[in-house]
C-alpha cells in the first residue's frame, strides 16, 4: 500500500472463477450431472460472441457459488504453472467425501482423497478437460444453502466455492496485494503455502498461495483458469476500489458491463488475472428463477446479431437436473440419506482428456 494511503475497500470473498473448457455439451453434462451445479446463465463471451459463456452455481447463482466457462470445441490443452489459479476448490459437507468418491467412480471419473487432517479433507479430481478441482470438507461449518439436484442430493451437495489456489514464483507481492489492497488477512503459513482469507475465513472467503520459484509459466488454454473474481457489494465501491488500485500502480481496466454484474480487471504481482465484480444486479434480470439457464441470453448491444450468434454456437441439450421442479420432486420423494443413482454424463469424464 502506498505510504500515507488508507485502505477503504475490502472484499467479502470470492465472486466466481472463470475457466476455459472444451466441448460445451460435455462441459454442461459434467458440471450439472457430475458436480451437481445448476446452469444459471447461458450466454456468450461478450468479447467473442461466437463462443458460449456458461455460468454454474446454486439455485439463483449467488456470488461465491459461481463457476463459469468459455468452452471451445477442439481447443488445445493448457499448461498449469506460475501466474495461474491452479486449483479450484468447492465446499461440501463434512463426512460427504465417501459419497462423492463413489459418485465419481460411477461416472468413470478418477478421484483421490489427497488431504486428511483434523480440520480439512480434500477429494481431488480432473474435469473432462483436465481442470484441477478439489472438493473440500471442512470442520468450519458452511451455512450456505445447496442446489438440491437430481444427481446430487442436498445432504452431499456443493455449497459454493471453498477457495482458489494461486501458484506464483515469489509470493510476497501477491500476499501484499491481497492483504493491503483487498483487505484480506493471513490465516496460516505452512511450508510453501500461505493461506489468506476475507472476513471470518469461512469457505468461499479463502485463497491459498503456493510459492514455486522453479515453476514454468502457465499456459492459459483448455483445462486452465482464465481469472478469479472477488466480490464487491456495488458499483460505487467498485469505482472507489478502481481509483485506489490505479493510485497504487496497478493497470486496471475500465468498468465493463457484464450484464449480471460489472467488472474491473488487473494482474496481481505474481501474474494471475484478477477481477473485482459487483454482487448486483444478479441473474434473474432477464429470465425468472425457475427458468435460469434454459434460453440463450444476450445483452442489448448483441441482440441485433442474435441470428448470426445462434448459428455460430452449437445447440445444447440441458439435462433435466437443471429444472428446479425435477430437483424438488426427487428431494421430496427420496428418504433422508438415500442418494439418487449417478447418471454418467455424455462424453469422456476420466482423468485422461483430450476474455471475461
Amino acid at each position: 500500500m502506498a505510504e500515507g494511503s488508507a485502505q477503504t475497500a475490502q472484499t467479502s470473498g470470492l465472486h466466481h472463477v472463470t475457466a476455459i473448457g472444451g466441448a460445451p455439451q460435455r462441459n454442461i453434462d459434467f458440471y450439472i450431472r457430475g458436480l451437481g451445479l445448476r446452469l444459471v446463465k447461458k450466454t456468450v463471451n461478450f468479447d467473442d460472441p461466437g463462443t458460449y459463456h456458461l455460468y454454474y452455481g446454486d439455485e439463483s447463482g449467488v456470488p461465491g457459488s459461481l463457476m463459469t466457462f468459455f468452452p471451445w470445441t477442439g481447443i488445445r490443452r493448457g499448461r498449469v504453472g506460475a501466474g495461474q489459479s491452479t486449483t479450484t476448490a468447492f465446499s461440501v459437507p463434512a463426512g460427504s467425501l465417501g459419497w462423492w468418491s463413489d459418485h465419481f467412480a460411477a461416472l468413470g471419473t478418477a478421484s483421490e482423497i489427497t488431504t486428511r487432517s483434523s480440520h480439512e479433507e480434500r477429494l481431488s479430481l480432473l474435469d473432462p478437460d483436465g481442470l484441477q478441482l478439489d472438493l473440500v470438507a471442512s470442520s468450519i461449518g458452511d451455512p450456505r444453502d445447496p442446489w438440491d439436484s437430481v444427481s446430487v442430493p442436498g445432504q452431499y451437495a456443493v455449497r459454493g466455492q471453498h477457495s482458489s489456489v494461486l501458484t506464483v514464483r515469489e509470493p510476497s507481492g501477491t500476499v501484499r496485494l491481497l492483504t493491503e489492497d483487498l483487505g484480506m488477512h493471513v490465516v496460516s503459513e505452512i511450508g510453501n503455502r500461505i493461506r489468506v482469507a476475507a472476513g471470518d475465513g469461512r469457505p468461499g472467503n479463502i485463497v491459498d498461495i503456493i510459492a514455486d520459484p522453479t515453476s514454468e509459466d502457465g499456459l492459459t488454454a483448455g483445462g486452465s483458469v482464465h481469472h478469479i473474481a472477488f466480490r464487491v457489494p456495488d458499483s460505487d465501491t467498485q469505482l472507489l476500489w478502481r481509483e485506489q488500485l490505479i493510485d497504487r500502480g496497478y493497470d486496471v481496466t475500465a468498468v465493463l458491463d457484464r450484464q449480471y454484474f460489472t467488472s474491473i480487471y488487473f494482474r496481481e504481482p505474481g501474474g494471475v488475472l484478477f477481477e473485482i465484480a459487483t454482487d448486483t444486479p444478479g441473474f434473474n434480470i432477464d429470465e425468472p428463477l425457475l427458468e435460469l439457464g434454459r434460453s440463450l441470453k444476450l445483452p442489448p448491444w448483441l441482440e441485433p446479431s442474435r441470428e448470426q450468434i445462434e448459428h455460430a454456437v452449437a445447440p445444447l441439450a440441458l439435462p433435466e437436473e437443471n429444472n428446479p421442479e425435477a430437483a424438488s420432486d426427487v428431494s421430496s420423494s427420496a428418504p433422508v440419506g438415500t442418494a439418487s443413482p449417478a447418471t454418467p454424463p455424455s462424453g469422456p469424464t476420466s482423468g485422461s482428456h483430450d476474455e471475461h
